[in-house]
């Protein structure tokens, strides 16, 4: 049967396809509007299988925080090209998908991507939307933080590419707001310098043990004696700690103090016994696992 211009264009504004496919889609149909929705949706996930195996390491990262700073969630959601990630059916489809976590928080991705919204899943809006663009578009991760009698803040680095939370405990309520100035300097600092622990005794303690080897075979092999070895890798270890835990690290707005000299600065004025107690770091060019 014939299909009319007017056709195609009622169930592109219903699917966001492209016009070509809608038209094919209504031809193989024979002009059924519920089966030409279920083709285009059925070829988005064709698509979405052809593109499992590329990379996708574009995208978003969106945070939201909510119960007066006691809660925030950090989502990435991915895509193959800048381009896209900048896309309105891109950014829609990840505000959804981010509307969806608060809403319902679910366990894990497989769990957010099988709630509904307006009588569809995720799944579907995310197939039909790999449909439509012809990338690879994926839901990476997420997470949320809570915490007891304390303050969550967020920071979206320029481009919406580097998201931080930052949590802290045992906040007073009347100085939230004077601690959240400082926090939000301390989420900038996670966003450029890439802590991997808020404290040394957080890290891993094979980490630990690597690197204590890995310093004494390097003073090893330049010819130090056996007995100053552990001296020297302790002391290199303090300067691993120095770059790579969060209150240990050179504050980047003043050199002249460390990061965890802000937290206790605020607690020496204000007879507080605030503590930094986590943060979730996300950037689309890290390596998924």
């Amino acid at each position: 049967m014939a299909i009319s211009a007017a056709q195609v264009k009622e169930l592109r504004e219903k699917t966001g396809a492209g016009m070509l496919d809608c038209k094919k889609a209504l031809e193989e149909s024979n002009g059924d509007f519920e089966k030409a929705i279920e083709i285009l949706r059925k070829k988005g996930a064709a698509v979405a299988a052809k593109r499992a195996e590329r990379t996708a390491s574009e995208g978003l990262i969106l945070t939201k925080v909510f119960d007066n700073g006691k809660s925030a969630a950090i989502l990435e959601v991915n895509c193959e090209t800048d381009f896209v990630a900048k896309s309105d059916d891109f950014v829609k489809f990840a505000e959804n998908a981010l509307e969806l976590l608060l809403e319902h928080k679910p366990e894990n991705v497989d769990a957010l991507l099988n709630l509904s919204k307006d009588g569809k899943t995720l799944k579907d809006a995310l197939n039909d939307i790999t449909g439509k663009i012809g990338e690879k578009i994926e839901i990476s991760r997420f997470d949320i933080v809570n915490v007891e009698n304390g303050l969550i803040v967020d920071y979206i680095h320029h481009g919406s590419k580097l998201g931080v939370l930052l949590a802290a405990e045992n906040v007073p309520e009347d100085k939230k707001e004077d601690l959240a100035v400082i926090m939000k300097d301390i989420a900038m600092q996670i966003a450029a310098m890439k802590p991997l622990t808020i404290y040394r005794e957080e890290v891993d303690k094979d980490v630990v043990e690597k690197e204590l080897e890995i310093y004494k075979e390097v003073a090893r092999k330049e010819g130090k004696p056996e007995q100053v070895l552990e001296k020297i890798a302790t002391g290199k270890l303090n300067k691993f700690y120095e770059e790579n835990c969060l209150v240990e690290q050179v504050f980047v707005k003043d050199n002249a103090k460390k990061v965890g000299a802000l937290i206790d600065e605020f607690n020496k004025a204000n007879g507080s016994q605030v503590k930094l107690k986590t943060f979730r770091r996300y950037h689309t060019s890290d390596e998924k696992k």
